[in-house]
């Protein structure tokens, strides 16, 4: 939100007051001493008290010091945490009353052991820690490289038809600031169907490729107004956001047709915007790309959207020959996962954002997941999701917590939150003290996030001050 200016102090008309002589004497005083202290003291002391010259043999002044930024690789041999040692600086934090119903794993990657587990095989409600499991399921199956092209045809008439095709990043922002990483800009679209020589008189939008309901069964249409979701379909600009740059924005409850509408915005076409069923073999005359998957990725992580996270999983259920929707996608996301070798029977999801109660995920199957971005045979397809995870104290969902006064693990843990009315979840990895990368998942339940948080926290801050090799 701008801050607000303060109004501009407008002094009164009317007649100039008369200033005595005793009033100007004191005002030229005022100036003599603010020539003084300002530049008739500089001139003083630059002509009375300039230092002395530096004497003979004085060696020269050093360089300034230079910082070579290298980044260097975790050692596969730093010291591991044996699991008596985990358990024992977690016992007391682990135990925290703000805690509630907890349970959680802790694994070291490398050896693939588990360090420390309480009821890990008991599914729970993930919050936005899905994700994870949609994120790792893309990124395993789809090239990360691949974009999604939208594009508009020309109908009858010199009717401009915006098609869908699944990208919910295409902005209706025209300024250099966007919120999504590179997306497509209708503005772009505008420009290259005016430089066609099209002579457009009407804008409607087509939505092909989605299919099924647009709202999950289990989602509250309350969260559309508060900014949680946006009716799904396969045209969308800013993930239905109303204010594009507003992370927290209200979201629309039609937003196919605001594409449409912001497309006739854009080449000042007025007449009502109308869906229709784009025509096949029609010309194209304007098209715009989307980011690479891994930067869409990325993107859904550190925001943590819920409607990028649901798009996804119908985009990986699409290239994979399955129904494009959200049931779809959730059909896609476990398979994947389950080619790549994780237990997922325990698993059950409504949805690809977590932003259902009904979503059921153990500890153990996140930390599994996390644990495989480090190492193992999934580790280069999924080495690229440590880079989406906020960092503690630092960046993302995770910025404002971790505070160093308070606790240890700021800078060293990395984790996707996970919130909901009474369910905390931290899922990620964190380096020792030693130079270990341990994997960790963390679920709370039964209280309140405010509380919560600081308590699951301390938790992974406890591993980063952690040598636990007793």
């Amino acid at each position: 939100m701008a801050s607000r200016i303060p109004p501009t102090v407008i002094p009164p008309t009317g007649e100039p007051t008369r200033k005595s002589r005793k009033g100007l004497r004191i005002t030229l005083i005022l100036l003599l001493v603010a020539l003084l202290a300002g530049g008739g003291t500089a001139g003083w002391w630059s002509y009375t008290q300039r230092p002395d010259p530096v004497p003979d043999g004085t060696p020269a002044q050093p360089a300034a010091v230079t910082v070579d930024q290298v980044i260097t690789a975790v050692s596969e041999t730093a010291p591991a945490p044996t699991a008596a040692g985990v358990r024992a600086v977690l016992s007391k934090p682990s135990r925290a009353d703000a805690l509630g119903e907890f349970t959680g794993q802790v694994t070291d990657p490398l050896t693939g052991k588990v360090l420390w587990s309480r009821d890990a095989d008991e599914a729970r409600t993930p919050a936005s820690n899905a994700k994870i499991l949609t994120a790792a399921a893309v990124l395993m199956t789809l090239p990360h490289d691949k974009r999604i092209t939208t594009n508009v045809v020309l109908g009858d008439d010199g009717q401009a038809i915006l098609v869908g095709a699944g990208d919910p990043t295409l902005t209706s922002g025209d300024g250099e600031q966007t919120f999504y990483s590179d997306p497509g800009r209708i503005s772009d679209l505008a420009t290259q169907i005016k430089r066609s020589g099209v002579e457009v008189t009407s804008v409607a939008f087509a939505t092909p490729g989605f299919t099924g309901p647009s709202m999950v069964r289990t989602w509250d249409r309350r969260d559309i107004e508060g900014g949680d979701i946006t009716p799904l379909t396969s045209l969308m600009v800013d993930a239905g956001r109303r204010d594009p740059l507003d992370e927290y924005s209200p979201r629309t409850d039609q937003p196919a047709e605001e594409a449409g509408r912001a497309l006739a915005d854009a080449l000042g076409v007025h007449s009502p915007v109308t869906e229709v069923d784009a025509p096949a073999g029609a010309r194209t005359i304007a098209s715009v790309k989307s980011a690479p998957l891994s930067v869409r990725v990325g993107d859904m992580m550190r925001f943590s959207d819920n409607v990028l996270a649901e798009m996804l999983g119908v985009e990986l259920a699409a290239a994979t020959g399955g129904e494009a929707s959200t049931s779809g996608g959730v059909d896609a996301v476990l398979k994947a996962l389950r080619t790549a070798g994780f237990d997922v029977d325990d698993v059950k999801l409504s949805d690809l954002s977590g932003l259902s109660y009904a979503d059921k995920v153990p500890a153990g199957v996140l930390d599994a997941v996390m644990g495989a971005t480090v190492g193992g045979d999934n580790s280069p397809k999924l080495r690229s999701l440590l880079d989406t995870l906020p960092v503690a104290h630092g960046t993302g969902t995770l910025a404002d917590r971790f505070d160093p006064d308070e606790m240890p693990g700021a800078g060293w843990v990395r984790a996707k939150t996970g919130t909901l009315t009474g369910v905390t979840s931290l899922t990620g990895i964190v380096q020792t003290v030693d130079g270990r990368v341990l994997s960790f998942a963390l679920m709370s339940g039964g209280t309140s996030p405010a509380d919560a948080r600081p308590a699951i926290d301390t938790v992974a801050g406890a591993l980063r001050e952690c040598g636990c090799r007793s």
